[in-house]
Formats: structure tokens, C-alpha cells, sequence
């Protein structure tokens, strides 16, 4: 589970292998789970997804996660039931599913009712929508991702890191009533928390998003004096001097960036 935890990292793992070039070769339970969505017009749900996901597992996978079902379908105790949650979750998240895996941490949230499950399963659903380019599967993952960061605010509305990512989802896929949710947001917690790295950090990530290098690489370098122990801003540096076409500072910074 902990590798879920890096909730703003912006994967790039892909979950659904669905390209068969020209001639259908998928399981005939797979063939009728699309044909049932497609002709009801139904939204993805977690079950769907797991079917559709399980149809793409290797022999030992299945076994993997079988074994692991059994032991859950059995368990006696809550305790005992989160931890095996958890165990689906990383191995699904091993298997770069990563929809599955958000929707076992969010079970491991709805039980433990802790801002720090809510931020992880948040952030494993956050790296589903970047990885994602089936639109259903996006939505899906944009509105757990939502449900997971606002619940973790309202439970540890100090910590401006949820409002953050709540924000950066908005970035990635924004609501069409209000496209410019993230920025307003993300403006409005500089406002409030001028001394937050993980503020700046995402104003950046939203400037290298919108080619804005200069503001970027501003952005990223307040973010950096105020706390340097980030793993991900000395990478959103390299990009953002490599698209103001500073190859100096972009090597300095992607050096950094290995190091880390």
C-alpha cells in the first residue's frame, strides 16, 4: 500500500490493454460486460472494473489474487479485514490497475475513517485518471478521487496537502461548469498558506501543463526555497527549464532529479 501513498506523483502506468488490432480476441465475459454498458449507457462501477481488469490477469495473478479473496471472504475481525484490503490493493497497484487498486484503499478508508486512508486511496485513484484514456474509466476515477481528498480535508482540514490534490484533480480532468476550478482554488490556498511548498508545486505543475515555462520555473523555485526535501520538484524543474530552453539548468535539475 505505501507505494499508493505518493498521492500528487503523476504515473504514467497503463491499466487497460484493450487494443486488439482489428479482430476481437477478448473473453466472452468480457464481450458481454462492454456490451451490457454500452447498451444499458450504465457508468462504470468497481465491480466492472474488477471483472474487466481480472480478464487481463496471467494464470499466477489470478491465483495471487484468489488466494487473497478466500482469506477476506473468511476473515473474522475489521482489523483483519483492512489489512487484507490492503494487500488486494498493493497487488493490484504491482498488477498497474490502478482503478482496482483505488477502489480496495477506498474500502480501506470507508473502515478506518482516517484522513491518511482517504489521501491514499485519493492519490491511488489520482494516478488511474493520469494513467487513463478511456473517458468512462477517467470519470470513474476523477469522482472517487474528488469523494477521497474532500474526506480527507474535512477530516484534517489543517493539512493543506488535501486541498491541494483535490485541486490537481480538478486540473486533470475539469468540471465543465468550471474549468478553471483548480486555479481558482490553488490561488485562493497561496492566498491563505503563502509558506506552502506543496501549493507552489502544483501552481508549477499547472504552468508546465499550460506551456507557461517562466511561471513554471518561478513557481517551482519558491516551492523549492521553501522546503527542499520534495522529490518531485527538482523533476518539474528539469521539465520546466527544458521548455524554456535553459539545457544548463534543465541537466543541473534532472541530475538532482536522479538523486532523489
Amino acid at each position: 500500500m505505501n507505494k499508493a501513498q505518493i498521492a500528487t506523483i503523476v504515473a504514467a502506468i497503463v491499466l487497460f490493454s484493450g487494443l486488439y488490432f482489428g479482430f476481437d480476441t477478448k473473453p466472452s465475459k468480457q464481450q458481454a460486460i462492454e456490451k451490457s454498458r454500452s447498451l444499458q449507457g450504465e457508468s462504470t462501477s468497481f465491480q466492472s472494473l474488477l471483472e474487466d481488469a481480472t480478464a487481463h490477469l496471467t494464470p499466477a495473478q489470478t491465483a495471487q489474487v484468489t488466494e487473497l479473496q478466500k482469506q477476506l471472504d473468511a476473515s473474522g475481525s475489521e482489523q483483519e479485514k483492512i489489512q487484507l484490503l490492503k494487500k488486494l490493493s498493493g497487488l493490484w497497484y504491482d498488477f498497474g490497475q490502478m482503478p482496482v487498486a483505488g477502489g480496495f484503499a477506498e474500502q480501506v478508508a470507508e473502515l478506518e475513517n482516517a484522513d491518511s486512508s482517504w489521501s491514499v486511496a485519493g492519490g491511488t485513484f489520482f494516478n488511474g485518471l493520469m494513467a487513463n484514456q478511456d473517458p468512462i474509466v477517467r470519470q470513474y476515477c476523477a469522482k472517487h478521487a474528488v469523494k477521497a481528498f474532500e474526506s480527507a480535508a474535512s477530516l484534517a482540514p489543517e493539512k493543506v496537502e488535501h486541498r491541494v490534490n483535490l485541486a490537481l484533480v480538478y486540473a486533470e480532468n475539469p468540471p465543465p461548469d468550471n474549468p478553471m476550478q483548480a486555479v481558482l482554488m490553488l490561488r485562493d490556498l497561496e492566498t491563505k498558506h503563502p509558506e506552502s511548498a506543496s501549493v507552489y508545486n502544483a501552481l508549477g505543475r499547472l504552468a508546465i501543463k499550460t506551456g507557461q515555462w517562466q511561471k513554471a520555473i518561478e513557481r517551482l523555485e519558491k516551492s523549492w526555497s521553501l522546503e527542499n526535501k520534495n522529490p518531485n520538484t527538482p523533476c518539474l524543474l528539469a521539465r520546466a527549464y527544458e521548455g524554456a530552453g535553459n539545457a544548463t539548468k534543465a541537466t543541473e535539475w534532472a541530475e538532482r532529479c536522479k538523486d532523489r
